[in-house]
């Protein structure tokens, strides 16, 4: 599996309105990418680089792990302020399956505050790769079918 890119998609021009103005998506002020899935500096405005899709990728890879967002709240603005200071309960703690202790982790890295402190991007494929290997049991499509019958979130 590889992980091409989690960067924002964003029309070149700005779109229209009826009245001429611009689209709410476009106006000035508000913060681009997805809530439960924004690193700390993307919602900060400071410079972002990789170490945010990596954060972008720990967050997915909690919800594959849980069936639940790493952070949830009833507002936009207190979920962005979980991702700035709140800490992870790690995943193997809110399932009933067994995580692996190495990729519950490896997980909690990606979701590190500061970018420095996250794996790279070839750091995280060789800690993924060990941890693959020490599985006793591999996955397979049919287990993972078996799984999100079993934990399918409830929306």
């Amino acid at each position: 599996m590889k992980v091409l890119d989690f960067g924002l998609v964003k029309p070149v021009v700005a779109a229209m309105g009826a009245t001429g103005d611009q689209s709410p998506a476009t106006e000035a002020g508000l913060t681009p990418g997805t809530p439960a899935y924004m690193a700390p500096e993307v919602a900060l405005g400071e410079t972002v680089d990789g170490r945010a899709d990596i954060y972008a990728l720990g967050c997915v890879a909690y919800y594959l792990l849980t069936g639940r967002l790493v952070f949830e709240a009833e507002h936009v603005f207190q979920l962005v302020v979980k991702h700035l200071e709140a800490t992870p309960t790690p995943p193997s703690q809110r399932v009933a399956l067994p995580v692996p202790p190495a990729l519950d982790g490896l997980v909690l890295a990606c979701l590190a505050k500061e970018p420095a402190k996250r794996p790279s991007a070839a750091e995280l494929a060789r800690s993924l790769a060990v941890v693959g290997a020490t599985e006793a049991e591999p996955w397979g499509e049919a287990q993972a079918m078996r799984w999100w019958r079993e934990h399918r979130p409830v929306s």
